[in-house]
């Protein structure tokens, strides 16, 4: 398996309908032909022969049916605190109190495909988590799958012989050894991915990103209100605003880089103010709400589909996010909950 995708079309070709002798029906018109996008542009396809260093790229790997995708740079959390060239070969004191101020400054949106194994994998086979420079998770109906990225100078044979040893969380793994990932339910070559449809790879961060979330499709507005919303919370919603009036949203992202969060959609939307207002019309039902995570007005850019506000809680952002909390994100329907009884 490879992670370079190579040019290619598939059409799906409409049977026609065959008439009998002699009936003077209408045959049918052969539909046209579609094209499936499996071209990768050429800037997002993974090298061959060397180290994946740039996140972004996993776009290539990601089978176009996954519907949510987050990345998570280490390396880059490492730079903003000042242990850039931290690895397992690092003090223990060093490397635990990077994780510990990661997990409470940082919204890591992916927590450590290998944490919970550091012991073992550290006795056993000589690489952790601090081996690994960006983590990236993806979700869909087809199932979920991961794309760890190493460090140039990690020994992938070690990552070899723990996947041949069936260590946890890695019996289901591929070491694509040349390029320096540790992958699972990556597309196969060939097949459509998110890097060859035009509209996501324009949702990423020019410059690198802490964390990334990138999603197809809109959050579904009870999704948005939570698991603990009512009739109530619903109607308290609709007398602030109308969802119906937002446009459709195709995908959007939401990347975080030190204290700043920067949520993208399409260019030139005419609602995009309208979906900066909604996080301080939305109704707050959960545990931790917007105000715990975020502070300050959205600043929002119709011209460019972005909007930046500030984070004041990491671990709460991410939670807000990985939940579905994102009111900016929603469709414009809203289904109905049951409206109470009094019985």
């Amino acid at each position: 398996m490879t992670p370079t995708r190579l040019v290619a079309s598939l059409l799906l070709v409409a049977s026609l309908a065959s008439g009998c002798g002699g009936d003077d029906r209408p045959k049918r018109e052969k539909a046209e032909p579609t094209t499936l996008p499996t071209t990768v542009p050429e800037e997002l396809q993974p090298p061959e022969h060397q180290a994946v260093s740039d996140p972004r790229l996993v776009l290539a790997l990601v089978p176009a049916e996954a519907e949510i995708l987050t990345i998570t740079d280490y390396d880059e959390i490492r730079a903003r605190f000042g242990v850039d060239d931290l690895t397992s070969d690092s003090l223990m004191t060093d490397r635990t109190a990077f994780w510990e101020q990661a997990d409470r400054e940082s919204v890591m949106l992916t927590a450590g495909l290998l944490r919970e194994e550091h012991s073992r994998l550290w006795l056993d086979h000589g690489f952790t988590q601090d081996d690994v420079d960006w983590e990236a998770r993806f979700t869909g109906p087809e199932g979920s799958g991961y794309v760890l990225g190493f460090r140039p100078d990690q020994d992938m044979s070690e990552v070899s012989r723990a996947v041949k040893d069936d260590v946890a969380p890695l019996e289901d793994a591929t070491v694509l050894a040349d390029q320096h990932l540790l992958v699972s339910g990556i597309a196969d070559e060939g097949d459509p991915v998110w890097a060859a449809e035009p509209s996501l790879p324009e949702l990423l961060d020019d410059d690198a990103a802490e964390s990334t979330y990138l999603r197809k499709g809109c959050i579904p507005v009870n999704d948005a209100l939570g698991p603990d919303a009512d009739f109530e919370d619903q109607d308290e919603l609709s007398n602030r605003y109308d969802v119906s009036d937002l446009l459709p949203l195709g995908a959007f992202s939401v990347t975080f880089s030190d204290e700043v969060a920067t949520a993208r959609m399409d260019v030139d939307r005419t609602d995009l103010h309208d979906r900066a207002d909604l996080m301080d019309l939305w109704p707050e039902t959960g545990t931790i709400t917007w105000d715990d995570a975020f502070k300050g007005m959205p600043v929002g850019d119709p011209s460019t589909g972005r909007v930046g506000w500030k984070v004041r809680n990491p671990v709460a952002a991410a939670n807000l996010v990985l939940g579905d909390h994102l009111p900016f994100a929603v469709c414009n329907e809203l289904v109905p909950l049951d409206e109470p009884t009094g019985l």
